[in-house]
């Protein structure tokens, strides 16, 4: 019985971690005692893996895992953005505040757009990565979407003035 519950507390323990995050970045979120900074930290996880992406794109490379790196590393910045926007929409319901989260969507979000709408004209990223690209471009325009609902429902807390 004993061997079983701990089956089941490893297996459950494992599930929480997404796939795309370090386990450094895993405890970082979950340590995260705001919604905000949650959304601020996956958003500079996406921020790394597009980093990463940019590198990977522009070195030359006859490395035959190349296209499964650049593939992984596009889904990796779709879960993050993704889990991104999925925290403003829950904190948008719960009426929650994030406007720092807010404004660090606001500023990154069309900075990732520009850069994957870019890729996407280039007739070679569509044989490599096109499938993950276009989940990547979909992910970040949902996002936008998201923050603007967000903007819009969620009022920014009361400003403090002393007499």
């Amino acid at each position: 019985m004993a061997a079983l519950l701990l089956l089941f507390a490893t297996a459950a323990a494992g599930a929480q971690q997404r796939d795309f995050l370090t386990q450094i970045e895993a405890d970082k979120i979950r340590e995260a005692e705001t919604p905000g900074l949650r959304i601020r930290l996956f958003l500079s996880f996406a921020d790394d893996r597009l980093k990463k992406f940019q590198y990977e794109v522009t070195r030359p490379s006859q490395d035959r895992n190349r296209n499964a790196r650049l593939n992984a590393l596009l889904s990796a910045y779709t879960g993050c953005i993704d889990d991104a926007a999925g925290l403003m929409e829950l904190a948008r319901e719960k009426q929650q505040d994030i406007q720092d989260g807010l404004k660090e969507m606001k500023k990154k979000a069309p900075e990732f757009l520009s850069y994957l709408e870019g890729l996407a004209g280039d007739a070679r990223a569509t044989s490599a990565y096109g499938e993950m690209l276009e989940d990547a471009l979909a992910a970040t325009k949902e996002a936008i979407e998201e923050l603007k609902k967000a903007e819009k429902e969620i009022a920014p807390p009361p400003v403090r003035r002393r007499p």
